[in-house]
């Protein structure tokens, strides 16, 4: 193995949690390491896997020519599923280290974040397929994971495709704004936290008319400004009654905001309505919590959008490799290692500013921390 992919492979285990290695005992999965020297070869030939995007197969005669493993496709698939608790519990670690308090919650109930994303395995003539999943917090336990086609009838994304508990709070982004799919989970007494599409917003005020939801947004005209309306959703059976929660984005964000999506409409020759580069100035979600106040109901959709900063990174890495579809625990374990590498790559763009002249942190050195 040359010396600059060994130091690649220092750099990079310098950004683990402290105590990865013995989260590998203590979650069983190096219990018994047949065909690996230690955990630390065992990791690194996941990380050729899931990071790489080799199969199985590729992954193991890379393993051997690196002189890090000698096992079968079949067996290293069997190290994979035995690596699901190790894989989520390091991706805990590293929300915690990146600054996400996983324990803060606009409310007691139990919280799912719902996310999807296409996965393309390589090749011209490569599967597409979707996946959806529940994660739990603060646990990051994955408590749903399904594979489907990429296209065709029930491929969506929807809160329809998921099981719903009562007491629930499901999270969802602007892609699972529909009445249907809310009022979907109001049918199982649980309740919703999702980001408002504005393009597809239909509610009703008190009175029965028609929320113009652009005017309501107008009145917050500083950065940080609340706001929040009543409003009901008519769905096929009931009536859901619910909030607008919106907040105004600073200046910088805005920008941010609008240099984004004129990109966007360049890239597709299309032509930017004004009332988009307005709604672009706001962060608008719908609940049906009623105790919480608007900075509670904003503040726990924000801990979603920070977890949605690695998924952001996980869904771009997840278009790269071979998605295990042989069971539920085999491809859960391949999501928390994409989580993983998306969570390492966060990390090191987060201290890689400030890190060394050298490089990299030195060991048992918490970064950032004075001697002075």
């Amino acid at each position: 193995m040359d010396n600059a992919a060994e130091e690649n492979w220092r750099t990079l285990l310098s950004l683990f949690p402290p105590q990865w290695k013995e989260r590998a005992g203590e979650s069983g999965a190096v219990e018994r390491l047949r065909g690996f020297s230690s955990a630390e070869a065992l990791m690194r030939t996941l990380l050729l896997h899931i990071a790489n995007g080799f199969s199985l197969r590729e992954t193991v005669v890379q393993a051997k020519l690196a002189d890090l493993a000698d096992v079968s496709d079949v067996a290293l698939l069997k190290r994979l599923r035995k690596s699901e608790e190790w894989l989520r519990s390091l991706c805990v670690d590293l929300l915690r280290e990146n600054g996400i308090a996983l324990a803060t919650a606009a409310s007691a109930k139990r919280l799912r974040i719902v996310d999807g994303t296409i996965v393309k395995e390589p090749g011209k003539t490569g599967s597409q397929w979707r996946i959806l999943y529940s994660l739990q917090l603060p646990s990051l336990s994955c408590d749903f994971f399904e594979i489907s086609a990429a296209a065709g009838k029930g491929s969506g994304e929807t809160f329809r495709r998921l099981p719903i508990e009562a007491q629930q709070l499901v999270l969802g982004d602007a892609g699972y704004w529909s009445t249907s799919g809310i009022e979907f989970v109001r049918s199982r007494k649980a309740d919703v936290l999702v980001r408002v599409s504005p393009q597809t917003f239909v509610a009703y005020g008190p009175h029965g008319h028609r929320v113009r939801l652009l005017s309501r947004l107008r009145t917050l005209r500083q950065a940080g400004e609340m706001g929040e309306w009543a409003v009901q959703l008519r769905g096929e059976k009931a009536r859901i009654e619910g909030r607008v929660c919106a907040i105004r984005k600073s200046e910088q964000a805005i920008q941010q905001a609008h240099r984004r999506l004129l990109r966007k409409a360049s890239k597709k020759q299309t032509t930017m309505e004004p009332r988009t580069l307005e709604y672009a100035k706001y962060v608008i979600v719908f609940t049906t919590l009623q105790t919480e106040t608007a900075a509670q109901v904003l503040e726990c959709y924000r801990l979603r959008w920070q977890i949605e900063l690695a998924f952001k990174r996980m869904k771009t890495l997840a278009h790269l490799g071979h998605l295990p579809k042989h069971d539920d625990q085999s491809a859960r374990a391949w999501l928390y290692g994409k989580l993983l590498v998306a969570l390492l790559t966060q990390k090191l763009i987060r201290v890689g500013r400030d890190i060394s002249p050298w490089g990299y942190l030195l060991p048992d050195t918490p970064s950032g921390q004075s001697l002075a």
